[in-house]
This record gives C-alpha cells, structure tokens and sequence, in this order.
C-alpha cells in the first residue's frame, strides 16, 4: 500500500464510527471471526481498544492484521483503523 492510498483510507475512516471493541479479554478466536466478517462486509473498519485491555493497541493492531489478512491503515491512540480489500472492490483506492 503507497502512502497515498494509506491518506485516502485515513480520510475515508475520519468519518466512520467504530464498530468493535476490544476489552480485557484482548484477542479471542471469536473477536478476530468477527473482525473477520466485518472487513469482508465493509472493507474499512475501526476498533476501539478499551482501558481494560492489558496489551498495547499497535501490538493488537499487527496481530489482527496478520490473522485476517489485512493492513494497517493507522493507530492514534486506542482506535485502530484496518483495510482488506475485496473481490468486488466497494472501495476504490487511488
């Protein structure tokens, strides 16, 4: 991913919610399922990690990366920002 692709994700995702939460329980094989589904169902998503999560968001950030295979558009804080792209391509990268 070039790092103008990356700018136009992290503009697309300034104006989406979050959609999944992380909490001390960190990563389960459910949560990363349903990061799973919803990557294939929207392509961008946001996680925010809780307070009550022990580990760091970057480190949790690279491992639901690497076992969904998808990237890692930013880390600011406690919210984390993924993008796999799809067969169909909802959306459409510069």
């Amino acid at each position: 991913m070039t790092s103008k692709q990356r700018a136009y994700l992290r503009g697309l995702s300034s104006t989406i919610e979050p959609i999944l939460q992380i909490g001390k329980s960190s990563l389960t094989p459910e949560f990363t399922a349903s990061v799973d589904e919803a990557l294939a169902a929207r392509e961008l998503i946001k996680i925010t990690v809780l307070k009550n999560c022990l580990d760091e968001p970057s480190a949790i950030a690279q491992m639901l990366a690497e076992r969904t295979r998808s990237q890692v558009v930013q880390v600011i804080g406690r919210k984390i920002v993924l993008y796999r792209q799809e067969k169909d391509g909802k959306i459409v990268l510069p």
